[in-house]
């Protein structure tokens, strides 16, 4: 890039940035103007303006506030008292944002339920947040109650929808008036109460509930719309549950701040995701990385070059397909960004550079302060240098990425608001760091920073491991591995072996059809350096993810190399046969007993 073109950069970062700090500033000089008052200022201003679009249902501005006031005479109507948690459970569509909107207006908080969850699974996120009822969709009710055998007390559950019984929640909301709330009927509330509370994926531990403020959910909303340049003439299209951050909170919010609308798709679709995008006439969408690969793979539809968009943005979108999703789609901006739900580091990639999770401005520092540490893989903790300070990275070096925890009242962008669990909140805290008594929040990832401050992602905390002496990144393996022609997924971890100093790197992969093992280890050979490569190979059908295509890893990890586990094929990288062997019961034990050495 050129001096002109980093000149231009530097400007759109400016005022990208300028944008979003003036909307946040408001939230601290008006503390008592809350979810509800943003929502009921936004359709005085916008009125019949569409602002929840769907399939089965639309909300204009006004009808969403007249919706969630409805709600919160309901929760009024109840006895819900400040505070107190109510459960959600419904899949994507207008009504679900009016629930949570109209509760939390109401001086309560929602915990927004994963829709795929069961049994023990559901009840450990239900007994994270204790509940005294819950709103469950028809669909849901099995899996709902089919937790309850696992419970520490049972949530009340209302029935969305139309639905007969004494359960049903519609004509009790049906029957309050949809006026704006009158100064009795409001409690005294301010953004630092608790609105949401949100349960992070558990791709490598149990999820745990993080908490989200009133001033927190309205900081995602205008700290994204201002980033991301929103429009009110713009349509975003959302193809991811309602019930995570990025598409519920961060995705709807920016739309509503901006005065634009959120077209809810009711699960993504790659067969219909452009046709969704061309009849409803959107102009941007939200994405994470696996979403884009699959639109990769899909074959080529008539929608994808006919629409539209002047923007996508998300997080995720790896190197490898970056250029391909551009050239093949032409999505006009891609605007990647970092950030998690419970954290307090955000970073956007405001100039599409291929790879880059987003960019640390040293000039931004003064009101967010956002470093990378050096960091003992072995250990999974910070190093420490002589003086008992942490050490910053150098430019190129790989380290935690941590950002200042700021008091509520000063630069309070950084505040961490941490979880349910007040232990769970002081695990993710770095005390001591650069100055006695500062602290620090642990995003748990690994990143490297270039020398202009863009950040590149190599690893979560946990997934990078150690193998003869070296750190080995399992990002960067999996890059590579999927790069070979017929490999359409791949998973690479670390596995204990007996006898052996830290772990050996395995990789799960599914194939289209048959795959030459002999030529894909002579091109890892060829692509990666020794320590790098996998020990083990797995070949599967599918590898289990989340809702949000994260594979979870956790669990192969668990199952190791050994087959009987697996239950599927397993292969030892052989160097004197240059390929990849069968691994059965038998191989399996000369290893683990010392007989043959890796």
């Amino acid at each position: 890039m050129g001096i002109i073109g980093r000149i231009g950069s530097e400007i759109t970062y400016l005022r990208a940035v300028g944008r979003a700090l003036a909307r946040t500033a408001s939230l601290t000089r008006h503390p008592r103007h809350t979810l509800g008052d943003f929502v009921r200022d936004q359709a005085a201003r916008h009125g019949a303006r569409p602002a929840l679009i769907a399939r089965e249902q639309t909300f204009s501005y006004r009808q969403l506030h007249e919706r969630a006031n409805q709600y919160a005479r309901w929760a009024g109507e109840l006895g819900l008292e400040k505070g107190a948690c109510v459960a959600l459970m419904m899949g994507n569509c207008p009504e679900y944002v009016a629930v949570w909107l109209g509760i939390v207006r109401a001086g309560g908080c929602v915990a927004l339920v994963n829709t795929h969850l069961a049994g023990r699974a559901l009840a450990h996120c239900l007994n994270r947040v204790p509940c005294r009822h819950a709103i469950v969709a028809p669909e849901f009710l099995d899996a709902y109650e089919s937790a309850a055998r696992h419970m520490q007390s049972w949530p009340q559950p209302w029935i969305s929808g139309r639905h007969s019984g004494a359960r049903s929640l519609e004509d009790g909301v049906a029957a309050q008036p949809p006026a704006d709330l009158v100064a009795g009927e409001l409690p005294a509330l301010t953004v630092d109460d608790p609105a949401l509370y949100i349960f992070t994926s558990g791709t490598t531990g149990m999820p745990k509930a993080a908490r989200i403020t009133h001033y927190r959910a309205l900081g995602m909303m205008h700290v994204f719309s201002a980033m991301c340049g929103m429009r009110g003439n713009d349509r975003l299209y959302l193809a991811q549950p309602l019930y995570h951050t990025a598409a519920g909170v961060a995705g709807i919010g920016m739309a509503l701040a901006s005065g634009g609308s959120a077209v809810i798709a009711d699960r993504f679709s790659a067969r219909r995701f452009w046709d969704d995008v061309v009849d409803n006439d959107c102009t941007c969408f939200q994405y994470i990385g696996e979403m884009c690969r699959y639109l990769l793979e899909a074959p080529t539809s008539h929608a994808e070059t006919r629409h539209a968009v002047r923007f996508c943005t998300g997080n995720g979108l790896r190197r490898d397909i970056w250029r391909d999703f551009g050239t093949r789609f032409r999505p006009g901006r891609i605007i990647e960004w970092y950030g998690a739900t419970e954290g307090n580091v955000v970073l956007f990639n405001l100039d599409g550079k291929p790879g880059a999770a987003g960019r640390i401005l040293w000039w931004l520092d003064r009101w967010v302060s956002t470093r990378i540490v050096r960091f003992d893989v072995d250990a999974e903790y910070p190093v420490r240098g002589a003086d008992g300070r942490c050490v910053e990275c150098a430019p190129g070096e790989a380290g935690e990425v941590i950002g200042k925890i700021t008091t509520p009242r000063s630069r309070s962008v950084q505040r961490f608001e941490g979880y349910a669990s007040d232990a769970d909140t002081q695990r993710k805290i770095l005390r001591d760091v650069f100055e006695p008594g500062d602290a620090w929040y642990r995003t748990g990832d690994i990143m490297r920073r270039d020398e202009r401050g863009y950040v590149y992602f190599v690893d979560r905390i946990g997934d990078t491991f150690r193998w003869k002496g070296e750190n080995v990144s399992t990002t960067e393996v999996e890059e590579v591995i999927l790069a070979y022609p017929g490999v359409r997924a791949a998973c690479v971890y670390g596995v204990r072996v007996r006898g052996h100093d830290g772990r050996a790197g395995m990789a799960a992969i599914v194939c289209d059809g048959e795959i030459d093992l002999a030529g894909l280890r002579s091109y890892i050979a060829r692509q990666l350096p020794a320590y790098a490569r996998p020990v083990f190979l797995r070949t599967m059908g599918t590898l289990a993810t989340t809702t949000t295509f994260k594979v979870l890893r956790a669990d192969l990890r668990n199952q190791g190399f050994d087959p009987r586990l697996a239950g599927d094929p397993v292969f030892l990288d052989d160097p004197e046969s240059m390929t990849f062997e069968p691994l059965d019961a038998d191989l399996f034990g000369r290893i683990e007993g010392g007989e043959i050495r890796l």
